[in-house]
C-alpha cells in the first residue's frame, strides 16, 4: 500500500474529529459573554479542547512515524529520493487547517481581551500620537473612543500598552486599512499562513515530508488564539519562522532582521539567538546577524523615542502584575510556597539560577562541534529546545505563551515540546485557583518526556539504526 493511501484515511479521521470538536466548542459560547458564559460551560470547553488535544496528537504520530519509516538507514541511499511526497496528504492537512480556523476567526474573541488594545494602538497611531504616551482612558484620547473597541480594553485606566514596536507598526498598518475586531484577527492568521509557507521550505530543505506541517497548523491552542483571540504571538511566530528558513540557507544579515523584528513583537524569540548564530561562519558572518538584530531594534525604538522611557510601556510594571518579581506566580516557587512563604529573595534567587543554566545551555549550543553538511535539522531542534527552556522558566499564566515552541518541531519532532504546546489549554480553567498543583498536568509529563527523549539520545548509535531498520521494514 503506497505512502499516500496509508496516511490519507487516518489524517481525514483526524481532520474530521477536530474540526467538529472546533464547532462543537465554538457552540459553548453564550453570545455576548466576556468569556466562555459560565463555569459549566468553560469546564466543558477546556474538555473538548483536551479531546481536541488528544486528536491533534495522533495526527503527529501518523505524519512522523512516515517520516521516520521513509528514512533510510543506508547512506548510499539519497535522502531526497527515499522521503515519498503524497499528493493527497498536504491538501488535507491545509483544508484542515483553515477549516478549523474560520469558525472562530468570524466569530468573536472571548478568551482574551487583548485584541482591543492592538485595535486601540493602531487608531492611535493612524490618528498621528504615540502609542506609548498616553493610557487609554487619558482625557486627550477622548476623540478616539467608541462603543466596540474602547469599552473592553484591559487595563484602560492604569497602563500604556505592552507591545513593542515592530507589534505597533502592524497595528497601524492594520488600522490604515479597517479598525475592526475581525481585521486584526484575520491579520495573524495571515501571519501564519506566513509561518505554515517558511514551514513547508524548511521541510524541502530538511527532505521530510510537507505534511509534516500540521504539528503547527492543527495545534488547537494556536487556532483558538489566533484566529479565535488574534494573539500578537502569531506575528512572532510567521516572523520567527522566516527566520528559522533565512538561517536554513545562511544569509546571515537578513535572519538578523528577521529575528530583531520578532523579537520586538513578543521578547521572547531573543531565545533562540544561540541556534542561529554561526560563529564560524565566513569572515565577518558571524557578527552578521547579532549586528543586524541589534541596529533593527534600535532603530524601531527610535521611531517611538519621543517619549523617552515611557517608550517600555507597561513592561515595567507587568512583572509586579503578574507576580513574577514576588515569585508566587512562578511555579516551581508556588510549589516550594505550599511549605514555607516565597520572599522577593528567592524570586531573585530563581532568577539568578535560571539565568544561569540557560545562559550555559545558551552557550553549549552556539559553540560545540557542528557537522559539515546541512543543519536545517539541528538549527530547528535547538531552537526547540532554547525555546522550551525559557517558557517553562518562566511559567506563564496564559495559555497563548506556549504556543510558539512548537514551530521548530515540524521539522525536528520532540514530543516533550510539543506536549508543551498543547497541553495549557487545561490552564483555560483554574479548578483549585492556584498555580503549583493543576499547571503540573503541564510541567510534569513535559519533564518526563525530556527525560525520555534525553535516554533515548544518549543510546548506541548502531541500536538506533537497527530500531530505524526494523521500522522501515516493518511499515
Amino acid at each position: 500500500m503506497g505512502y499516500g493511501t496509508t496516511t490519507r484515511k487516518p489524517l481525514l479521521l483526524a481532520g474530521g474529529g477536530l474540526i467538529g470538536l472546533t464547532v462543537m466548542t465554538l457552540s459553548l459560547h453564550v453570545p455576548g459573554a466576556d468569556n466562555v458564559g459560565t463555569d459549566a460551560r468553560r469546564e466543558q470547553f477546556v474538555a473538548l479542547l483536551a479531546v481536541a488535544a488528544v486528536v491533534y496528537l495522533f495526527a503527529i504520530r501518523v505524519v512522523v512515524r512516515r517520516s521516520h519509516s521513509a528514512v533510510p538507514t543506508s547512506s548510499a541511499v539519497p535522502l531526497s529520493s527515499a522521503v515519498p511526497t503524497s499528493a493527497v496528504a498536504l491538501p488535507i492537512v491545509l483544508a484542515v487547517a483553515i477549516a478549523m480556523r474560520v469558525p472562530v476567526l468570524l466569530a468573536p474573541p472571548f478568551l482574551s481581551s487583548d485584541l482591543y488594545r492592538y485595535v486601540w494602538d493602531g487608531r492611535v497611531q493612524v490618528a498621528g500620537i504615540n502609542p506609548y504616551r498616553y493610557v487609554p482612558a487619558d482625557p486627550a484620547l477622548q476623540p478616539l473612543r467608541d462603543a466596540a473597541i474602547f469599552p473592553h480594553i484591559n487595563r484602560a485606566d492604569t497602563a500604556r500598552t505592552i507591545y513593542p514596536p515592530a507589534a505597533q507598526l502592524v497595528f497601524q498598518a492594520v488600522a490604515r486599512v479597517s479598525q475592526s475586531v475581525i481585521a486584526m484577527k484575520l491579520t495573524m492568521v495571515l501571519f501564519e499562513a506566513l509561518a505554515c509557507w517558511a514551514i513547508l521550505r524548511l521541510l524541502a530543505l530538511a527532505q521530510l515530508p510537507a505534511e509534516r506541517v500540521l504539528i503547527y497548523a492543527w495545534n488547537p491552542l494556536a487556532v483558538w488564539e489566533f484566529a479565535g483571540n488574534g494573539h500578537v504571538d502569531a506575528i512572532a511566530i510567521g516572523l520567527l519562522a522566516v527566520t528559522l528558513l533565512l538561517r536554513a540557507v545562511r544569509r546571515d544579515a537578513w535572519v538578523g532582521v528577521a529575528l530583531g523584528a520578532a523579537v520586538l513583537v513578543k521578547f521572547l524569540p531573543a531565545a533562540i539567538a544561540p541556534a542561529l548564530w554561526r560563529f564560524k561562519g565566513p569572515h565577518g558572518a558571524a557578527w552578521r546577524m547579532p549586528l543586524a538584530a541589534l541596529a533593527l531594534i534600535a532603530g524601531l525604538y527610535w521611531l517611538y523615542s519621543g517619549v523617552g522611557w515611557h517608550v517600555l510601556g507597561f513592561l515595567p510594571g507587568y512583572f509586579g502584575d503578574e507576580e513574577l518579581s514576588q515569585g508566587t506566580g512562578i511555579w516551581l516557587l508556588s510549589g516550594i510556597g505550599l511549605a514555607m512563604t516565597v520572599t522577593p529573595v528567592m524570586a531573585d534567587a530563581y532568577a539568578a539560577i535560571v539565568f544561569v543554566c540557560l545562559a550555559v545551555l545558551a552557550a553549549w549550543i552556539a559553540f560545540r562541534p557542528r557537522g559539515a553538511g546541512p543543519d536545517v535539522r539541528r538549527v530547528c531542534g535547538d531552537a526547540a529546545i532554547l525555546a522550551a527552556a525559557v517558557t517553562v522558566a518562566i511559567s506563564p499564566h496564559y495559555p497563548w505563551y506556549f504556543v510558539w515552541v512548537v514551530l521548530p518541531c515540524c521539522v525536528r519532532a520532540r514530543w516533550s515540546i510539543i506536549w508543551l504546546s498543547v497541553a495549557p489549554v487545561l490552564l483555560y480553567v483554574s479548578p483549585w485557583n492556584e498555580r503549583f498543583f493543576w499547571p503540573c498536568l503541564v510541567y510534569l509529563p513535559t519533564a518526563a518526556l525530556a527525560a525520555r527523549e534525553w535516554w533515548q539520545s544518549a543510546a548506541p548509535q548502531p541500536l538506533d539504526a537497527i530500531k530505524a531498520k526494523a521500522v522501515q521494514e516493518s511499515s
